[in-house]
């Protein structure tokens, strides 16, 4: 009969080794897992935020026009594009750290500014009411209305919006 014999064996590695091995396996198996977690629950925060968003733009019914808006947590800004009659938008911003709302109608040539109390901030309807029937009168008053002449009180975002075109008080 044949005389079978054990393998060779490989160099052993030292039980220490093997035991900092596995610490170091399951750790990084632990952090990629509350890293998922912790990204999984980022996004599922931003996409409730944004329901709530739309929700609130579009009506709890779901029934409106829908609005888009843009925000910056820097500037402390938010941007709206709303209608301007029927084939026209406009843009509606709201400076918060300045406390003034903006407007600007991609059908006329001007932007119209106005100031808001901090603590009664008019809403996006009531703003952009206002900012129309000051457009309609403006047609009226035709050039004897003198536009804003300091444009250091406008922020960055109603700065660049109104580069091309005087500003007006509202």
């Amino acid at each position: 009969p044949q005389r079978y014999t054990a393998s060779p064996r490989l160099p052993c590695i030292p039980h220490q080794l093997k035991c900092l091995l596995v610490v170091v396996v399951v750790v990084v198996v632990l952090v990629v897992v509350i890293v998922a977690f912790l990204l999984l629950g980022l996004h599922i925060t931003e996409t409730h935020a944004e329901t709530v968003l739309r929700m609130t733009i579009h009506g709890l019914d779901g029934e409106g026009t829908p609005q888009h808006l843009s925000m910056s947590k820097k500037e402390r800004t938010g941007t709206f594009a709303v209608r301007d009659g029927l084939n026209a938008t406009a843009v509606v911003v709201y400076d918060y750290s300045k406390l003034l709302v903006g407007y600007r109608s991609w059908r006329h040539r001007a932007c119209y500014i106005t100031r808001v109390d901090k603590d009664n901030m008019p809403g996006l309807d009531t703003v952009t009411e206002t900012f129309q029937h000051r457009q309609d009168e403006m047609k009226g008053v035709g050039d004897n209305a003198v536009p804003l002449a300091d444009r250091s009180i406008l922020g960055t975002t109603m700065n660049i919006l109104c580069s091309t075109v005087p500003v007006y008080w509202a």
